[in-house]
């Protein structure tokens, strides 16, 4: 069980972990990956609140590290409709004012989405998804035979309140036919904001077409970092991601 706080939206508990501010500039909103939560940042979030005074916020979304299990499955609307109910939600209980969003594949996605929407100071995107692409699908299929044959479920479990749920409403919804379709470039223009992409060169879920459409269709500045490394740049080049997102943020 969780030891971090809970708030509740909607009659659903949310664990969040909040690092309180040592400085001036607007608070900074964690959205985690799609198999990930507050916890899988593995300090991420604390490290770059350190570097920069700033609050940060890490919530795990329903079915995810220990917040509530989600009322239904997901469909192939979740990432709008997480940005849409969700993140608002969160921002005026927390009292997050504009906050800057910082998210991870899925949880960039759901950043980008948000950041259309939403008065946000920021984004950072690390690794997002604004295509389905077929390297990523094959990625997703080869975790599905690593959860159904291998360890994953093992290691998902020591993070997660169940892990069943959580690996299926995020694998499921990717290997819907229907879901070939998603696709947020046109809503990528509501993006008024400074902007961050970061992209890793050997990501096996996506190419560097999803920040490049960041870049493209964002109506803010948008300012790309390509490293050397898989999906999870900020934990394969924490050194640098950090350095980068902190001077970013610092120039805001």
């Amino acid at each position: 069980m969780s030891e971090l706080p809970r708030v509740e939206i909607d009659g659903a508990a949310y664990e969040y972990e909040d690092v309180p501010a040592t400085g001036p500039g607007a608070p900074l909103l964690f959205l985690h990956e799609g198999l990930g939560s507050a916890g899988l940042w593995r300090g991420f979030h604390r490290r770059v609140a350190d570097a920069t005074g700033r609050r940060a916020v890490a919530y795990s979304r329903l079915g995810h590290g220990f917040s509530d299990l989600p009322p239904a499955k997901r469909t192939v609307r979740f990432a709008h409709e997480e940005a849409a109910t969700v993140v608002p939600a969160l921002v005026e209980a927390l009292d997050l004012g504009e906050p800057v969003l910082v998210g991870h594949s899925d949880g960039a996605s759901i950043a980008l989405l948000a950041a259309a929407a939403l008065p946000v100071s920021g984004l950072v995107v690390l690794a997002p998804h604004v295509i389905v692409e077929d390297i990523g699908l094959r990625a997703i299929e080869e975790a599905k035979r690593a959860f159904e044959s291998g360890d994953l479920a093992r290691r998902m479990a020591r993070h997660h309140r169940d892990a069943e749920v959580c690996f299926r409403n995020w694998n499921d919804v990717w290997l819907e036919p229907a879901f070939r379709d998603w696709d947020l470039r046109r809503e990528l223009a509501g993006i008024t904001c400074p902007v961050l992409g970061i992209q890793g060169d050997a990501d096996p879920y996506g190419t560097a077409v999803h920040v490049e459409a960041v870049r493209d269709a964002a109506r803010g500045t948008t300012d790309l970092l390509l490293v050397h490394g898989g999906h999870a740049p900020h934990l394969e080049r924490p050194a640098l991601v950090d350095a980068a997102v902190a001077g970013w943020l610092r120039d805001l």
